[in-house]
């Protein structure tokens, strides 16, 4: 499964010695089977590699998450705790991604009571978006999207729809001058990528969030942003920019890629047809399906071990990265001993992760409704959808980190624009 990798950048252990190399073009073929593959080789924990062979642990067990999650004491988030991390180059392609150079004094690094304090910010920031206006600028900007390629019968739902409303919306809530919307779908995707662009990806988001930060310390409005920067908490002018770029980095990849992973399954699998047009689901419980079965965050990035730690069939030394594997754990067969069997109703989904660093319950609502609304319009819009490829000619990002399409091209009966009202609905 290994394939060429660039120089070997650290000593590889005895316990790392012909593990798989995730982000080889077998995991982007069927991560689903690199996953069961581990499970059965080695349990509930496996050694795996990164680019350049540099070693972690990839937790697939559900019951192991959890406990991963919850103890953040044993398993701590600062980078800092990485007892390879001055071995490897401050241009490593996955820098961004495991809290290297400026993304340390992210929130994401933090712990105790700095991440309560910084995580309890963003959350009120976020809380304090009217869902009534946010629900309302979803379906704005999922009309006028559709009616970009309405006409033509034919559209590339990713490119055209799905990487482009959440950074629409969630930009609006931030306060991200719309000019700069399409310029960071490519700099985001070019980061979780992980590839020789990834770090000019990053760079692309902090120099946007760095303006950004700028306008609202002089010109303060009704943002997020705004209003994060004046929490009480009192953010420096660098934690303020690393923290608008993980609100707007997770607000926009994972929700777009969950609206492209349902829109893929409605096409291809006629269960969630059924669900979706037919009505027999609501489109919010359809949607929470999607993320026990194909959920867009695979794996998340990452623990370190603050002493050796016993965990599964393994002991993980002190200061070893433990990578996160979201989705192998929503399909722990302890959890659904039956392949594909639903958990209709259940919640129990490590989607957003789990514990003091899972993703906030503000943040849950803002995505949920932004998939909820493209989901809808899409379908009321364009209700005889398409595929225009064969399932298999559907491709999928090079990401370690996500699960989500590159490309979905579909076809469709033409439709003419809506008609809409500047003055808002008038009366009949």
């Amino acid at each position: 499964m290994n394939s060429p990798q660039k120089p070997v950048l650290v000593e590889l252990p005895d316990s790392h010695r012909g593990a798989i190399v995730l982000g080889d073009p077998d995991y982007h073929r069927d991560p689903a089977e690199v996953f069961s593959a581990l499970r059965r080789t080695y349990g509930p924990v496996a050694p795996v590699l990164l680019v350049g062979q540099v070693p972690a642990w990839l937790v697939l067990g559900h019951r192991e998450l959890t406990q991963v999650t919850t103890d953040t004491r044993l398993f701590a988030r600062k980078a800092a705790r990485w007892r390879l991390r001055e071995q490897l180059p401050a241009d490593w392609p996955l820098w961004p991604m495991l809290g290297g150079g400026h993304t340390e004094s992210s929130l994401l690094y933090t712990e105790g009571d700095e991440h309560r304090q910084r995580a309890g910010a963003v959350s009120r920031a976020l809380a304090s978006v009217d869902p009534v206006e946010f629900r309302a600028q979803c379906e704005s900007r999922a009309e006028d999207l559709v009616d970009s390629f309405a006409h033509s019968g034919r559209a590339e739902l990713m490119a055209h729809y799905a990487l482009l409303l959440p950074v629409m919306v969630m930009g609006w809530a931030l306060g991200v001058p719309t000019e700069e919307h399409r310029d960071l779908v490519a700099a985001f995707t070019d980061q979780l990528a992980g590839g020789d662009r990834a770090l000019a990806g990053h760079q692309h988001i902090r120099r946007t969030m760095q303006e950004l930060v700028r306008r609202v310390r002089e010109r303060p409005s009704a943002d997020v942003a705004s209003r994060l920067a004046a929490d009480p908490v009192g953010l420096s002018d660098e934690q303020l920019c690393q923290d608008l770029i993980v609100t707007i980095l997770a607000g926009h990849q994972t929700t777009a890629y969950w609206m492209g992973n349902a829109t893929y399954r409605m096409l291809v699998d006629r269960r969630h047809t059924d669900a979706f047009i037919r009505g027999r689901l609501a489109v919010s419980q359809a949607l929470r399906e999607v993320l026990w079965d194909d959920t867009p965050t695979a794996i998340f990035a990452g623990r370190w071990t603050s002493r050796p730690a016993h965990l599964g069939h393994v002991t993980i030394p002190a200061g070893d990265l433990v990578l996160l594997g979201l989705a192998a754990g929503n399909c722990d067969p302890h959890l659904r001993p039956e392949p594909g069997a639903g958990m209709r109703g259940s919640r129990a989904y490590l989607s957003y992760s789990h514990g003091p660093h899972s993703c906030p319950d503000p943040a849950r609502d803002l995505a949920e409704t932004i998939v909820t609304a493209g989901i809808e319009v899409l379908l009321d819009r364009l209700p005889d959808l398409h595929l225009a490829c064969p399932p298999e000619q559907v491709r999928w990002q090079p990401s370690v980190w996500m699960r989500g399409l590159e490309s979905l091209p579909v076809t469709f009966t033409p439709t003419p624009p809506t008609t809409r009202y500047a003055g808002g609905t008038p009366w009949i």
